[in-house]
């Protein structure tokens, strides 16, 4: 046919196209999944479902990657490997669409920063009328890749519901104590 092109193939994606597809697939299927819990359950259930799900999730997750980057039998130890370590993963699964941006300000620390209001979480749960009652998953999710490293860290602030709501903004540090690694 005149004027149409061929179909792409994932040969034809850059590897930045390829991971931002999955990541925008598997968070619209995460929100869709929490959505349909809220709906049927409300939100304080279908919060304590995410959570649930999220922690059952985080040792397998960490585990493949760890295997994928070869780090199967190691653990990490002070912070140049976490910082090595936690920007390879970043890149995998915390694409540019998520708005948030994460630095190392200090030693052993790790901040993370999103964009004003521009939370993907945030502005879903705001969509789907829940952002009231929202715990927030995301943060959550970091916590639980950090346990199952069997790191040693604190967490300011801490965080349970969304940090959105109170000003617009959602930033925190971990801070690692590496000492006893």
């Amino acid at each position: 046919m005149p004027g149409t092109r061929p179909l792409r193939t994932i040969e034809d994606m850059t590897r930045e196209e390829v991971a931002d597809l999955l990541n925008r697939c598997w968070m619209t299927h995460d929100g869709m999944w929490f959505f349909h819990c809220y709906k049927a359950l409300g939100i304080e259930k279908a919060s304590e479902i995410n959570k649930a799900a999220i922690r059952s999730l985080a040792p397998m997750e960490m585990e493949r990657i760890k295997k994928a980057l070869g780090l199967e039998k190691r653990k990490i130890e002070n912070e140049r490997e976490f910082q090595d370590f936690f920007g390879a993963v970043s890149r995998l699964f915390i694409p540019d669409f998520m708005a948030i941006q994460f630095t190392y300000p200090k030693e052993n620390t790790l901040r993370w920063d999103f964009e004003p209001n521009n939370c993907f979480a945030f502005k879903g749960m705001k969509r789907i009328g829940a952002v009231d009652g929202y715990e927030c998953g995301v943060i959550f999710r970091l916590r639980c890749w950090m346990d199952c490293l069997g790191l040693k860290y604190r967490l300011s602030p801490e965080v349970e519901r969304c940090l959105m709501l109170e000003d617009g903004k959602c930033s925190g540090e971990f801070e690692f104590d590496f000492s006893g690694s």
